[in-house]
């Protein structure tokens, strides 16, 4: 049992750390400001689509990951309910 109990304590460690990356790349991607006098065209309209499109995937991963945390850290806590009222 602290086998399991150590594997699922190193994947919510893991998963939290994929997760803070995951939200620190969605983030760090800045859209260029379009200013007022600017005309836009198909490829400026693109961009800032892909721009969107990339920052919603990423935060949607760090979503998974931080659910994954989550999931690994309940599954722990109930082991350890479970081992303690068997005691």
């Amino acid at each position: 049992m602290p086998t399991l109990y150590i594997a699922l304590d190193l994947t919510a460690i893991l998963s939290s750390l994929l997760a803070a990356g995951l939200w620190y790349q969605a983030g760090a991607r800045t859209v260029r400001r379009v200013s007022r006098f600017e005309a836009l065209d198909n490829a400026d309209v693109n961009r800032l689509v892909v721009a969107m499109n990339r920052s919603a995937i990423l935060n949607r991963r760090a979503a998974l990951a931080s659910a994954a945390a989550a999931i690994c850290i309940a599954l722990r806590f109930a082991g350890t309910l479970v081992a303690d009222a068997s005691v």
